[in-house]
């Protein structure tokens, strides 16, 4: 059996301290000079300022590159972001800290035009999950003539750097709660819950390139064969964001380490269904490969005795195509499928939602039609650079009226959904 115990330190608010980071009474106090001076270690950052976004408050933050969570690994194997800032040790077991409630939000100069949006209040703050988090907002800028794949690893590197150092000041903290996460292998899983359903989910990594990247263990995952990992692995950052898609189609840091489809079956675990393992595969631009992720997907289901297989996808459009092929090779080997997606369906909401299809693919949960429109009104406070807003993924040119009103597609707004409220573990 592998377990993780995940400590939350329950964070309530977030200030700025003359003295040493620290965290006390559920405050995160976060020194500036210490934080800059881990962006600044890079030589191709040039600038480094620090903010505080606090959910509720007229602050607008725009360009965003990623959100993260700061953890720390007190107990077991390895560290935080192995490949990256940790070694490659295998994670997911153990203890781990979390500073609940915080974020390190990194902007700046735009890197591609696939970023987005988070306002702390207003209509925008109602759909995306970071309006609810205390933010330490890191503005770095790059060295003149860098190139756009070097300014996207110096941002995700110093995010990374600095989640560990907040991660840190919670190391002898005492948690406010603690939960536990134990996973068996499959003779152990087959032997104690006989009866429930063999359920497995299947993670589709966005790995096209071009600035759509997502990383395993430190490596591209564009580069690696479809495999199994332990779902408590995501939990201490075993996969990673560094890619520039549409705000709302990306999941950054932040969101695999809280990977929502793991946490709900791991809460139905030995209750409604069996949770077998969870499948990663990519999404790649050649038939060939997608050929090949998508057979693996499905003999790895095969493999694991699956019922029922939940799949989840990262981007639009091009990944359409690994969805479904995904889900037809699957069910055909008799195992049901629920695929979750968001739409692309315009601003009228009549065209196509997806630009693949299949009747296989018929239990669908969807995240809302990307292209809904939606005014956001005037912050007081922006940081970062506003001037972008009209050329990321769902602006438009002069989009920002003469009242500072911006008119954007939801799919501009960082880990922006329209729920449905439809359940995906019952949906078969």
């Amino acid at each position: 059996m592998k377990k993780l115990e995940l400590g939350n330190i329950l964070i309530h608010d977030v200030q700025f301290s003359n003295e040493g980071s620290k965290v006390e009474n559920g405050v995160l106090y976060v020194n500036k000079e210490e934080i800059c001076k881990i962006a600044l270690e890079d030589e191709n950052i040039a600038s480094c300022e620090v903010f505080l976004a606090r959910p509720g408050e007229s602050v607008r933050i725009t360009p965003v590159k990623d959100v993260i969570e700061p953890r720390v690994k007190v107990e077991g194997k390895g560290g935080i972001f192995p490949g990256w800032i940790a070694k490659v040790d295998t994670v997911g077991e153990g203890r781990t800290h979390v500073l609940k409630g915080a974020a390190v939000v990194t902007t700046g100069k735009i890197v591609g035009f696939q970023e987005g949006i988070i306002d702390m209040s207003g209509p925008g703050a109602d759909y995306t999950p970071f309006s609810k988090t205390y933010n330490v907002v890191v503005k770095m800028e790059p060295v003149e003539g860098l190139k756009q794949h070097e300014h996207e690893y110096a941002l995700r590197i110093a995010g990374f750097k600095i989640a560990c150092f907040l991660g840190e000041l919670g190391r002898n903290v005492t948690p406010d709660e603690v939960k536990t996460y134990e996973f068996d292998n499959i003779v152990e899983s087959a032997a104690k819950y006989p009866n429930l359903p063999r359920v497995a989910y299947v993670q589709m990594l966005q790995s096209q390139g071009l600035l759509h990247d997502t990383y395993v263990y430190g490596v591209d995952a564009k580069k690696t064969l479809t495999t199994i990992i332990t779902p408590t692995e995501v939990m201490d950052g075993a996969i990673v964001s560094g890619n520039c898609v549409s705000s709302c189609d990306k999941n950054p840091t932040y969101v695999h380490m809280n990977n929502p489809v793991v946490t709900d079956l791991f809460e139905q675990h030995g209750k409604t269904l069996n949770f077998v393992g969870m499948i990663i595969t990519n999404e790649n631009v050649y038939l060939a490969d997608k050929e090949r992720s998508s057979n693996w997907s499905a003999k790895l289901a095969k493999y694991l005795g699956c019922d029922g297989v939940i799949i989840s996808q990262e981007g639009f459009g091009n990944p359409d195509t690994d969805l479904i092929m995904n889900t037809k090779k699957i069910e055909a080997e008799g195992i049901k499928t629920v695929i979750i997606t968001d739409e692309y369906a315009g601003r009228d909401g009549k065209s196509q939602s997806l630009a693949d299809a299949d009747p296989s693919a018929d239990a669908v949960v969807t995240g809302g039609n990307a292209n809904q429109v939606i005014v956001l009104p005037p912050m007081e406070t922006v940081y970062g650079h506003l001037e972008f807003v009209d050329t990321i993924a769902g602006g438009s040119a002069n989009n920002i009226d003469a009242h500072g009103n911006i008119t954007v597609e939801i799919q501009a707004i960082t880990g922006a959904t329209n729920e449905t409220g439809f359940n995906y573990l019952s949906a078969r």
